[in-house]
């Protein structure tokens, strides 16, 4: 059994987006931080596998000149065909049995990048251990939730937190 956990690492608004309606996430750009990174360079070197749906990858791909996991394994998960594309695997497999083998073989923790529909697929089947959040100072007024509704009741506990300039991270166990 790995020591690996499965950590969902993101940032929200303050009225719980992830994203604009149309999966946007330029919000993120203009923000007060800690002069750095934000922390996602120390949060990244703990990661092993990486892990998304297919729409979240293809803003990823919006937003990057190249593909900024390239160097860690990446599962994109899409219930449709996808064509192949270079430092991701692509798969449809149950997250019953996808992630369990993931956490076992990776070189490090399972990120999970988003988005909301995963992470409540993810806690539905409780495979998430740690919930990393970026609290960013902005309100939206619309958007993708990081809880979409239907989503599991869930308890969570603080085992850390972080100001960085206006950001505020929040750490919390995920109690099963």
């Amino acid at each position: 059994m790995s020591n690996n956990k499965v950590v969902l690492y993101i940032a929200m608004s303050l009225d719980g987006y992830i994203a604009k309606p149309d999966g946007s996430v330029d919000w993120l750009y203009d923000i007060e931080g800690d002069g750095g990174d934000n922390g996602y360079s120390k949060f990244y070197n703990t990661v092993g596998t990486v892990v998304m749906g297919r729409l979240t990858y293809e803003e990823v791909l919006a937003l990057a000149d190249e593909f900024p996991y390239a160097e860690r394994p990446c599962y994109v998960l899409s219930r449709s065909q996808q064509v192949e594309a270079p430092h991701v695997t692509f798969t449809n497999e149950p997250l019953e049995t996808l992630i369990p083998g993931l956490r076992d073989q990776s070189k490090g923790d399972v990120w999970l990048v988003g988005g909301g529909q995963l992470v409540q697929a993810f806690l539905e089947k409780k495979l998430l251990d740690e919930v990393c959040i970026a609290m960013i100072p902005k309100v939206l007024g619309e958007g993708i939730p990081l809880f979409p509704e239907g989503t599991v009741p869930s308890s969570f506990r603080l085992i850390g937190m972080e100001q960085m300039g206006q950001i505020v991270s929040l750490s919390y166990e995920v109690l099963q």
